[in-house]
């Protein structure tokens, strides 16, 4: 395998033309690039994180032909509605730290993500965040439109890169006049996440920090479903409501137990049964409602 920041792996019979952003900076030139532009590849290899990045194309005949749906929420769909949908699903990759929208941003896409996850931020005056919501392979982002409302009334922030399937706003609303699957399972899931942000609301005013880090932890590991992932201290800060300190002797206390290891934003969870442990009930009543 090359050492270069970008490798083709495999060949896309139809081709593929059109390569996402990620995928552009990754392959900036040489035969590499004109191997992507003529649709010779399915995929480049991004070496910093050790991911394959699909080509669209690529990404959306995986997800036709594939035999499990990645999103829960699609996946609960029978299979004639999803296969309606998918035309208008385009997918995209998610990078830690984008913005989605802002608060009071008028909402053009829905997101329903696979493998990343985007964390829902309540955005005060002086600047200060709070999360109250986050979004992984059990949900949607973009609810408010499920619901009527056209502007988002949180920050979505992409916590975790990853991707996802993303459709117009015009598209979903369509589809979800048309779809009554559809709308059971959004408003069965905009239920959940109104109780999950009351349930989270309590949490930060009852609980420690330390058991509110690892309820955040553990929420995190469900959905990427891997005891390592990577969270720096400034977007843990922003998550939680508190400061870079409180982020750092919060993690220096479930390290100092043994029940995680965390260096310069690499998180693993050396003892997942004494996270749980040392986590508020909150976690339980969360998860329950994700499921």
């Amino acid at each position: 395998m090359s050492a270069m920041q970008s490798e083709p792996l495999g060949r896309n019979q139809r081709g593929a033309r059109v390569a996402n952003d990620r995928i552009l900076r990754l392959v900036k030139s040489g035969p590499e690039r004109r191997a992507l532009e003529s649709g010779q590849v399915d995929a480049v290899l991004d070496h910093a994180t050790g991911t394959a990045l699909l080509l669209p194309d690529a990404q959306r005949a995986l997800f036709s032909a594939g035999d499990q749906i990645a999103n829960s929420l699609l996946a609960a769909l029978p299979r004639e509605d999803y296969q309606r949908l998918l035309a208008e699903l385009e997918p995209v990759a998610l990078t830690s730290g984008e913005v989605l929208y802002e608060p009071g941003e008028r909402i053009r896409h829905v997101y329903f993500p696979s493998d990343g996850q985007v964390s829902l931020l309540m955005v005060v005056a002086d600047g200060k965040t709070l999360e109250v919501g986050l979004v992984g392979r059990e949900g949607m982002v973009g609810i408010p439109l499920a619901l009527g409302a056209e502007a988002s009334p949180v920050r979505a922030q992409v916590q975790g890169s990853g991707s996802a399937l993303r459709m117009k706003a015009a598209s979903f609303r369509e589809a979800l006049e048309r779809c009554l699957p559809l709308q059971r399972e959004l408003y069965r899931y905009a239920y959940a996440k109104l109780v999950q942000a009351r349930q989270t609301a309590a949490c930060i005013r009852f609980h420690p920090v330390a058991a509110r880090l690892a309820r955040c932890l553990l929420m995190t590991r469900d959905r990427v479903r891997s005891d390592q992932f990577h969270l720096t201290h400034d977007f843990l800060a922003l998550t939680l409501g508190i400061r870079r300190v409180g982020v750092t002797n919060a993690a220096t206390d479930l390290q100092r137990r043994k029940l995680i290891s965390y260096r310069r934003g690499n998180i693993r969870i050396l003892d997942r049964k004494g996270l749980k442990a040392a986590s508020c009930g909150c976690y339980e009543i969360i998860r329950n409602l994700a499921s």
